[in-house]
């Protein structure tokens, strides 16, 4: 465990909260965030230790993505000053049904994946979390913010005991499911099939087959050294080329998702981390899958392949090999990361929910927002949606299917 920072680094933003289990802290200082980065990365690693949590995913997300957000770093210490708790927020604007609200947010888009509240897990049965509840008291003390926002929450994830605090405290909550990642647990080399459909697995023996006619077939793995910018900006290009790009959803269209890329891949810890697959058809890349490789789980970042060879499932074809190469480095599970997509969903049957969560203010005003949010516009869509199937079945659906 790295030792406490000196106090001439420690300068928070606002006044610290005592309570009986944590000291807390704020400060918005963007060198505090790095000088702690130690600390922060000890307790990743002695509590949830995935690469999406680590201080310096969260400073290069901040980085590209957020560049002049406000950035506030809550910290909880314990009597010895140990760090216990840390939670990374920005503020934002934001509104609901149109009425506009001060929010305290996660950094979080589509391309960071998944996050979380960084603590010491919990012990014991008690309902009572007194660490998450001096962090909510600390939070409640700023009259700044009408709405707690934290986004991508797994579902055994610290963020909840934040919710759970504030729930057993009479705040206004609510919560809802933005997404079901797939992952496989990964066993023996024989049982890697098992689960698959029988059809599945023929087509994929034929479609290799019928691209093996084409050339030569060949999987190549680059990481550490091997692994090089313009390896991952080809690959980008690529991904542009197809459908994401016409829809605009590409991260080659995104200078900052190139540049949040690109700044992992040079950072000290996530270079041996990071690995990118090629599938290649006599030496030209078809197919790619990005990824990180951490406490043996593989998670794939990214993956695409050219269009132009679809009728062989290329992207079938590298998972595949992607999944074999990771049973022989002895890894456990491959996490497929997004939403539970068609192609994934061959693979496996397991999902892990992700949620988004809320925490309104305990004043009138902030339970009026919660009621809007999860009451009023939660009606308003069902109605919708069974007006909408009403005219489905309308004098209107035969022009539908002419």
């Amino acid at each position: 465990m790295a030792s406490p920072l000196p106090s001439s680094l420690i300068a928070p933003a606002r006044p610290r909260t005592s309570n009986p289990s944590l000291t807390m802290a704020e400060t918005t200082e963007g060198r505090w965030f790095q000088a702690i980065g130690p600390e922060w990365n000890d307790l990743v690693e002695a509590s949830r230790p995935e690469p999406f949590y680590r201080r310096e995913y969260i400073s290069a997300f901040l980085h590209n993505f957020l560049p002049r957000s406000t950035l506030r770093i809550f910290t909880g210490r314990n009597a010895d000053g140990a760090l216990k708790m840390a939670l990374p927020l920005v503020a934002e604007t934001g509104s609901i049904c149109g009425l506009r609200t001060r929010e305290l947010a996660s950094p979080t888009n589509v391309h960071s994946l998944r996050f979380d509240l960084v603590a010491e897990n919990e012990t014991g049965e008690s309902a009572a979390d007194p660490p998450a509840l001096a962090l909510l008291l600390h939070l409640d003390a700023d009259k700044s913010w009408d709405v707690l926002r934290l986004a991508d929450i797994p579902a055994q994830g610290q963020a909840w005991r934040i919710y759970r605090a504030a729930q057993t405290a009479g705040f206004p909550v609510g919560a809802w499911e933005a997404q079901r990642s797939p992952y496989l647990t990964l066993g023996s080399q024989p049982g890697l099939a098992i689960g698959l459909r029988a059809k599945f697995r023929a087509n994929l023996r034929r479609r290799r087959k019928r691209l093996a006619e084409k050339g030569e077939i060949t999987v190549e793995r680059l990481e550490g050294d091997s692994l090089q910018a313009r390896d991952l900006l080809a690959c980008l290009v690529m991904e542009s080329a197809g459908w994401k790009g016409r829809e605009g959803s590409a991260a080659g269209q995104s200078e900052a998702a190139r540049g949040f890329h690109l700044e992992l891949l040079n950072t000290e810890g996530y270079k041996e981390m990071l690995s990118l697959y090629l599938l290649k058809l006599s030496g030209r890349p078809i197919a790619f899958q990005y990824g990180l490789t951490s406490h043996g789980v593989f998670s794939l970042v990214m993956t695409s392949y050219e269009e132009s060879f679809g009728e062989f499932s290329p992207g079938h074809l590298l998972t595949e090999a992607v999944l074999n190469d990771c049973v022989s480095r002895g890894l456990r599970e491959f996490d497929f990361l997004g939403c539970d997509l068609p192609w994934k969903m061959e693979w496996t049957t397991t999902v892990r929910p992700h949620h988004w969560l809320f925490i309104f203010r305990n004043t009138a005003r902030g339970r009026f927002l919660r009621r809007i949010k999860f009451g009023w516009a939660v009606t308003a869509r069902q109605l919708l949606t069974r007006w909408g199937m009403r005219l489905s079945f309308g004098r209107a659906s035969p022009k539908r299917f002419a």
